[in-house]
């Protein structure tokens, strides 16, 4: 398996994702590339240099879904600090998750998204869904919360 050029960094990496609740449900892609690599997640990617968290989002959702959105505020924000046998720091980010609203556009997966959809609360338990994405869903938005 080829790594990534994120990987072994010598610095920490700021990315951002897009939070889309659309008609009951929320778009999530599944990733092709660590970390992370075959769980379903809230689509996003690295921000670069000059764009601010909001073109970021929306440049990256564009890439990974084909949609287009309006990203608002930062909702969520975390860290993926991933090391490996020798201890050596493999990956690491600073994410941000933005609220954004859906604007249009045909959806599909592409760049680094292996699959993307758009997913109703019932459907979360059976799929992979990374678990700061689980979380971010049901602290903040009430989405997916086991029914007791």
């Amino acid at each position: 398996m080829t790594l990534p050029k994120s990987a072994y960094p010598d610095h920490p990496l700021l990315a951002v994702g897009a939070v889309v609740i659309h008609q009951g449900r929320v778009l999530l892609v599944r990733r092709l590339r660590p970390p992370g690599e075959g769980q379903w997640a809230i689509p996003g990617g690295k921000v670069d240099l000059g764009e601010n968290l909001a073109q970021a989002a929306e440049r990256e959702i564009l890439e990974e879904t084909g949609l287009t959105i309006a990203a608002g505020e930062p909702v969520y924000t975390f860290e993926v600090i991933d090391r490996d046998d020798a201890g050596r720091v493999r990956y690491h980010y600073v994410i941000i998750d933005l609220a954004a609203e859906y604007r249009g556009g045909k959806l599909r997966a592409g760049d680094d998204a292996g699959d993307a959809r758009w997913v109703a609360p019932e459907e979360l338990p059976a799929l992979g869904v990374y678990p700061r994405t689980r979380e971010l869903l049901e602290k903040l938005f009430d989405f997916g919360k086991a029914q007791d």
